[in-house]
């Protein structure tokens, strides 16, 4: 039989599948995700080197009539601590983190189970998920979150000590310069970033989603105790490598890897809270993979670009509320979902 008018014959439809999908073509794909990060990147870089001149020279400033200051403070807790430095070590890289996650934590359980103060509840990013929280649900969370804590983590810091040793003594008496400090953060970032992201996607293997990483998203709202939340086996290689290797490179001195890892501890507990709060962080992006799985994966998104594993969530009204809010008006309020379309 003949084809309708203005129809595609069968073995044309084929021939264009052919070239959709040939190597040439994939090819091309790939090369221009790697054009369009490497066009992003080289954009940030250069608006990075032109303030970097002005922003640097303000801070060091700071941080030159500071340093002193800092410097007396860490040669005190040196003397304090002489012959024991590996218990300062362990105060530094586990207490203090601890003490961001669950201060933190603490503050947006207040919300998340008395819905107070009010005012919070309209930065909820899924309206109407965790209002409250179920509190069987929410115990089982901080059950687990402990036993990562400490029977996990503490011990992977203990084992951290000597590797960082061999690298150099993270007690030195010298803190470090401004400038490695931001040289620092900027290669730890990067590492967890490429880390992460393909831990994370391995995690997503149908095999090891189901009897792993299936665990942490039980939460499709997530909430911020909850970062931490997951398999023990997800735990080590998600949530404590990538952010353990970025010391091991550098040898980092105990003071860049306590504000590392209470910073990683932040951001994550933001990504995870559920609130589009102001001035900070935007969750969104990680929020939206929580609520559908198989979008973005990583931290920053640069590798969620170039995979295209964030295509989807380029279309969504998420990603134009995606954007660090600058004022006291919800962005859900201010650009919202589409209603819902009745069946």
């Amino acid at each position: 039989m003949k084809g309708e008018a203005g129809s595609v014959p069968h073995n044309e439809k084929q021939k264009q599948v052919h070239a959709s999908t040939s190597p040439t073509r994939l090819e091309g794909h790939i090369w221009g995700s790697m054009r369009r990060t490497a066009f992003i990147l080289g954009s940030g870089l250069l608006l990075l080197v032109a303030l970097w001149n002005s922003v640097t020279w303000h801070l060091q400033r700071f941080w030159g009539a500071s340093g002193y200051f800092w410097q007396a403070q860490w040669e005190r807790l040196l003397s304090t601590f002489e012959g024991k430095e590996w218990l300062l070590y362990i105060l530094g890289a586990t207490q203090v983190p601890i003490l961001f996650f669950w201060t933190l934590s603490g503050l947006l359980l207040v919300v998340d189970t008395t819905g107070k103060p009010n005012f919070i509840s309209r930065y909820r990013i899924q309206v109407g998920k965790n209002d409250p929280v179920d509190p069987m649900k929410l115990r089982q969370a901080i059950h687990t979150v402990l036993f990562n804590q400490l029977v996990i983590s503490f011990p992977m810091m203990v084992w951290l000590y000597p590797i960082l040793k061999l690298r150099g003594d993270p007690c030195r008496r010298e803190l470090p310069t401004f400038h490695w400090f931001l040289l620092e953060l900027a290669v730890f970032t990067l590492i967890e970033e490429v880390l992460f992201y393909y831990a994370h996607r391995l995690l997503h293997h149908p095999k090891l989603y189901k009897k792993i990483h299936k665990k942490h998203h039980e939460w499709t709202a997530p909430i911020g105790v909850i970062s931490l939340y997951a398999h023990p086996i997800e735990h080590v290689v998600s949530n404590m490598l990538p952010a353990m290797v970025g010391p091991i490179v550098m040898g980092s001195h105990l003071s860049s890897i306590t504000i590392w890892f209470s910073l990683v501890l932040i951001i994550t507990i933001i990504s995870h809270c559920g609130y589009h709060l102001p001035f900070l962080p935007s969750p969104e992006f990680h929020d939206y993979h929580h609520f559908k799985f198989n979008q973005c994966y990583g931290v920053l998104g640069v590798l969620d670009h170039l995979h295209g594993t964030d295509t989807v969530f380029k279309k969504t009204k998420a990603y134009e509320r995606h954007t660090i809010l600058l004022g006291f008006t919800p962005l859900s309020e201010s650009i919202p979902d589409p209603p819902k379309k009745m069946d």
